[in-house]
């Protein structure tokens, strides 16, 4: 079997894939996701996006099945992507904190002519944040490349009061959403557990 290709150079989205023995190789697809207009549907605009990515690569691989996600975190109409710099990260955790928002990540799984697309959703409350917690929580901790400019993974969870819904989807990638979607190619997951 061919290794799935990951269209994605995300650290997490790699330790995600290896908790499975499935074979898989990373690779950067090369999309404008700026051209994708956000038209206040965080599902279909994260599953844009991610089928915009899985297209990119299509030429490259065309035996292999590849798989493509996006995250974003929103709120009330607004979207909190990767940051632009400190201060943008900064105003996100300002305006996220005490609050519930929704975390989105759009999967979608193509080879040759067949392709698949989903979207999952979590709900996430973060603490109360004071404006020292969050300039010590960016000095400490890489924002750099997350959507909202927040980690929920170890120490980064400190911020986290609950979640409702899927864990891994925060970090970006859905586990059974990425089971189900492998499914439709007679993968399953759970032949490759470690």
């Amino acid at each position: 079997m061919l290794p799935l290709i990951v269209g994605s150079q995300s650290p997490r989205r790699k330790e995600i894939m290896s908790f499975f023995s499935l074979p898989f190789e990373q690779m950067s697809p090369q999309f404008d996701e700026e051209i994708i207009q956000f038209d206040n549907c965080p599902e279909e605009y994260v599953c844009a996006i991610s089928k915009g990515k899985a297209h990119s690569l299509r030429h490259r691989f065309q035996q292999n099945i590849i798989l493509t996600a996006d995250t974003i975190v929103y709120r009330k109409g607004k979207i909190y992507g990767k940051p632009k710099d400190e201060n943008d990260a900064y105003q996100s955790l300002l305006e996220l904190g005490g609050r519930w928002h929704s975390v989105y990540t759009g999967v979608t799984v193509i080879k040759e002519g067949e392709e698949y697309h989903q979207a999952e959703e979590t709900r996430v409350l973060f603490n109360a944040l004071t404006s020292k917690q969050i300039r010590h929580y960016h000095s400490k901790l890489d924002w750099t490349d997350k959507a909202g400019g927040y980690a929920i993974q170890m120490a980064g969870g400190l911020i986290v009061r609950k979640i409702d819904g899927c864990y891994y989807n925060v970090m970006g990638l859905p586990i059974n959403t990425v089971r189900l979607l492998l499914q439709k190619f007679g993968i399953d997951l759970w032949d490759y557990l470690k």
